[in-house]
């Protein structure tokens, strides 16, 4: 994403994990933002501390398929383009495992077509003008989810490409 100028910069919005990410992500040149405080805090500071137009979340082992940059390059385009910037935001498409049953996914994509509101782990990608209009994360139990009711699922468009998360399955 940052070759092909889709992405200025990584912040990490971390609670103080054990593991390796302060390290590997400052060692990748992202910012790292530790901080104690809950997550719709964390997410709000490091979207305040962002200095592109537009802000991507992306939940800790979400993974975008490699279509994602052309994806993103052309929502933020049309958005600009039709100033919808201002009143409009983006998720991924959601994943279907290989696994998954027919039942599931058909499940899925008729949730999809009847316009269920995209989750948390499908991303945002959002213009940073929007994400301010509307207060940005909140301190509520589930900021994410919060923010994409206040958003609206009409002024969420899905992209083509999915987003996968990782976790167990790797």
């Amino acid at each position: 994403g940052a070759a092909a100028g889709v992405v200025r910069e990584v912040i990490i919005a971390d609670a103080g994990s054990r593991d390796a990410t302060g390290a590997i992500a400052d060692g990748a040149g992202c910012r790292v933002l530790m901080s104690t405080q809950p997550r719709g805090a964390r997410l709000k500071a490091a979207a305040d501390a962002a200095r592109g137009p537009w802000l991507l979340f992306l939940a800790p082992g979400i993974v975008p398929n490699v279509t994602w940059v052309d994806e993103t390059r052309r929502f933020m385009e049309e958005a600009e383009l039709r100033e919808y910037a201002g009143a409009c935001a983006a998720a991924f498409r959601p994943d279907s495992a290989p696994f998954q049953s027919p039942l599931l996914e058909a499940w899925a994509l008729l949730r999809t077509a009847l316009g269920a509101r995209p989750k948390a782990s499908q991303g945002l990608l959002i213009a940073k003008a929007f994400y301010e209009a509307l207060g940005g994360h909140r301190g509520v139990e589930a900021p994410e989810r919060d923010l994409l009711r206040r958003v609206g699922r009409r002024r969420i468009v899905l992209l083509k490409c999915a987003a996968t998360v990782m976790g167990s399955r790797c």
